[in-house]
């Protein structure tokens, strides 16, 4: 006998026909149709014992007033017997305290069809009968809906669906047929093949559970990784590609000098502002700026150096010392760079960064204070804004981007600079992805690199990408406390569009 008694009484009452359905099974036992879909799929899984054919149809049920029509009558055939024979007829205010909440409703329906009507007297109406006896046409409709011996026609079925006396539901159920290997009874399957049968030879005579191969299987535990580390590890794959190194990234504190002055960025830039710019309060300051180096950046801004007339500004080193939140990954640039210049022998470069920078934005749909910065920087001699070009063509070629426009543009430390603009096949328009120039002589001399030394770079976020690749109109929704974490489980693998 099996565990579950159903198990057992529906092979029983297969056994004695050809074929039956589970809902006629539930309608015959008086069951609950789920419990005996569940015993249907145990019977399934012990072998091929029944053959399963799932249906559904639409149903046609009475809601509980409906059911309440049934058995008492509808609203206004109720409404009629309350009104007196014989043309006396009756108040209509004592009409609607003996009928109720429902005595607005049966007058209405009595008066469409003919049953009564309303004559004014005095302050009132008085109902009387225009006819002495009735039939009540949708109790007898909802009793043969209930028994299953009519179909209504699409009129009747909206009125009596707007007066809530039915619904429509589809019912999803299973039709049942005997399989090859029927039985009534089960033997619970073996699911491993142990050394004992193979040596008595059991393993012959026994009835082995099938595998399952479209199983998926336990989900093992384990972490995922954010939509925001997906597209970085495949930014990182295309930059390792083209011969890049990354940069070491984990100073997210850094002095102003790193972050502002060795890039040629005057003092009096409004980037350092605080409304721009987050200041560390402890340390507020920094203490290990190369003083040679300084000196040479001092130079370059106050009275001008390396061919340029500087800022023409007194420059002030407690103001370079400032720590601060790096603005830009290029910060990380400038000390890479540096630490070139003082090498003997000048090495060409390729070098990039992908990490968190940080900026006193207001925040909305787009911004963030806290985001992630690509950066490429190429060092080498003779190379100019051709290559430069070149190389972001293929950078963005390989990120699947093939539509690219350079628009002019200034920033500080590079000249000429260029804003980088792609085409959005989803948007249909043009949108920017990101800047890029050529390091300025200013910036790059007195680090001590050689005259005939170029760096060309380019830069763009992290996020942007992202949210295009995965969908999100709102940077909210993919950073931040109001992230929804399931997401970071459900988001796919990051595949762009190579070629």
């Amino acid at each position: 006998m099996a565990a579950n008694p159903l198990i057992d009484k529906v092979l029983e009452y297969l056994s004695h026909t050809e074929t039956v359905d589970t809902l006629q099974l539930a309608t015959e036992w008086e069951e609950d149709h789920q419990r005996i879909v569940g015993a249907v799929k145990s019977i399934q899984s012990s072998g091929d014992i029944i053959e399963v054919e799932q249906r559904s149809e639409v149903r046609t049920e009475l809601t509980l007033e409906g059911r309440e029509f049934v058995s008492k009558g509808s609203h206004e055939a109720i409404l009629f017997a309350a009104v007196p024979s014989g043309g006396e007829g009756i108040l209509l205010p004592d009409l609607m305290k003996i009928t109720g909440p429902n005595g607005k409703i049966g007058m209405s329906k009595a008066m469409q069809a003919g049953w009564i009507k309303s004559v004014k007297e005095g302050n009132s109406n008085r109902v009387v009968r225009l006819k002495e006896s009735i039939e009540d046409k949708v109790q007898e409709t909802l009793r043969n809906v209930a028994a299953g011996t009519t179909e209504l026609d699409k009129a009747t079925m909206a009125e009596y669906k707007k007066r809530k006396l039915l619904v429509q539901n589809t019912v999803v159920f299973m039709v049942l047929r005997k399989a090859r290997g029927f039985t009534t009874v089960i033997e619970k399957p073996e699911t491993d093949l142990t050394p004992e049968m193979i040596a008595s030879g059991d393993w012959k005579t026994k009835n082995f559970k099938a595998y399952n191969f479209d199983a998926l299987g336990t989900p093992i535990p384990a972490g995922h990784l954010h939509p925001l580390m997906k597209v970085r590890s495949e930014f990182r794959s295309v930059l390792f590609e083209m011969g890049f190194s990354e940069m070491p990234t984990n100073r997210f504190v850094e002095s102003s000098f790193w972050n502002f002055d060795a890039l040629f960025v005057p003092q009096k830039h409004p980037a350092r502002d605080a409304q721009d710019t987050f200041f560390v309060s402890q340390p507020s300051t920094c203490n290990s700026i190369p003083e040679d180096y300084m000196n040479r950046v001092k130079a370059a801004h106050e009275g001008g150096s390396y061919g340029s007339s500087g800022y023409g500004s007194n420059w002030k080193k407690e103001e370079a010392l400032k720590n601060v939140m790096r603005t830009h990954t290029t910060a990380v640039s400038a000390r890479m760079l540096y630490e070139i210049g003082q090498k003997k022998e000048f090495v060409p470069t390729k070098l990039f960064s992908i990490d968190r920078v940080f900026r006193n934005e207001t925040l909305d749909a787009t911004h963030l204070a806290e985001f992630h910065q690509v950066e490429g920087v190429v060092a080498d001699k003779g190379i100019n804004l051709g290559h430069l070009i070149g190389i972001m063509k293929e950078f963005f070629s390989r990120l699947g981007i093939k539509k690219l426009r350079f628009k002019p543009a200034y920033n500080p430390y590079t000249e000429p600079s260029m804003e980088v603009f792609a085409y959005h096949e989803g948007l249909k328009k043009w949108v920017e992805v990101g800047n890029s120039g050529m390091f300025r002589p200013e910036m790059l001399l007195p680090m001590g690199l050689p005259e005939d030394v170029r760096v060309i770079a380019w830069g763009l976020s992290l996020e942007r990408p992202t949210m295009i690749r995965y969908g999100y109109d709102n940077i909210r929704d993919l950073v931040g406390p109001k992230v929804d974490l399931g997401m970071v489980y459900k988001s796919p693998i990051c595949r762009l569009d190579k070629q």
